[in-house]
């Protein structure tokens, strides 16, 4: 039985998930977000999914609400056996949930219940995860609390960023995608229910959260950066500019918060609440990256002043 799937997604992770279902079942519609104004010129740009679509010319609808009555008309008359569903950015209502037969399943990037959310690839970065991975789960009405179908992990590095742990994750919860329904389809997976005295909640990232607080201790600092890597971005004030910091490191020693404590050849050590965080790479506004070294001595700073 080759089964009838619709593919819900939008950005570059679902595309890999996308692909490997167009590549071993039936791939009957894609639903993604609508054209967005995006760079300085405010152009209408599509969705990665939507590219990807449609170079495999399959018919790809953008609703703004997945629950209209167009759109619910239109996946009813698709009549889907699964509808799979990867970072689609959208909440979908019952009556869509309901849909078809095998139910809703959700490509998640963490091991289920840690990491419910928005923000997953961050929250297990910053939260000094070791391991991580992908699940694939039934949807339900909550956020992230459906039955859980598979799992597969993956070992965090210790220099880990958000956006090498995206590129890392994307492959593997493809596989996984294709293998759960394989599973579905032969009648050989069992739902589990999630643990709900285990779970934690992340929230979508705002600009705001990258804000380098010196008062905090120089691991979770650390942590921040390369959580906020590349997007929203990790940061520091100085003189009414906002820094970007791309790279950092925790060190052992002493120093009062914010305050420069070395200048050295790869980095500017500062204090923090307890250790110091030197500062690899960093970028002011419509500037290059640069080294925190030299970051520091162009803007003519020394020993002992304060970023702030």
């Amino acid at each position: 039985m080759t089964l009838r799937v619709v593919f819900m997604g939008t950005p570059e992770f679902a595309v890999p998930t996308l692909k490997a279902l167009h590549a071993n079942f039936k791939v009957i519609g894609v639903v993604t977000q609508p054209d967005r104004p995006r760079g300085r010129g405010l152009k209408s740009v599509a969705t990665e999914v939507k590219k990807a679509a449609v170079e495999l010319c399959l018919p790809v609808i953008e609703p703004e609400r997945p629950g209209s009555p167009e759109t619910q008309a239109l996946l009813e008359e698709w009549a889907p056996d699964v509808i799979v569903v990867a970072a689609y950015g959208k909440i979908l209502p019952e009556a869509v949930l309901k849909l078809p037969p095998l139910g809703c399943i959700n490509l998640h990037g963490s091991i289920l219940p840690r990491h419910r959310g928005a923000s997953p690839i961050s929250a297990a970065i910053l939260a000094g995860d070791t391991i991580t991975g992908v699940t694939t789960m039934l949807m339900d009405r909550g956020t992230d609390t459906g039955q859980i179908l598979m799992t597969s992990e993956i070992p965090l590095s210790e220099d880990e960023t958000a956006g090498t742990l995206h590129d890392k994750l994307m492959e593997p919860g493809a596989d996984l995608v294709v293998e759960t329904l394989k599973r579905l389809r032969e009648g050989s997976i069992v739902p589990r229910p999630q643990d709900d005295s285990k779970a934690t909640i992340c929230k979508p990232l705002s600009r705001e959260d990258g804000q380098l607080d010196w008062a905090l201790d120089a691991e979770h600092l650390s942590r921040l950066v390369r959580a906020y890597n590349p997007a929203p971005g990790a940061f520091f004030d100085l003189s009414g500019q906002r820094v970007k910091v791309w790279e950092a490191r925790s060190e052992e020693g002493h120093g009062e918060p914010g305050r420069i404590t070395e200048i050295m050849s790869d980095g500017t050590a500062v204090g923090t609440g307890k250790g110091l965080l030197v500062l690899g790479q960093v970028q002011a506004p419509a500037k290059k990256r640069i080294s925190g070294a030299d970051f520091v001595r162009g803007r003519r700073l020394k020993k002992g002043d304060f970023l702030r």
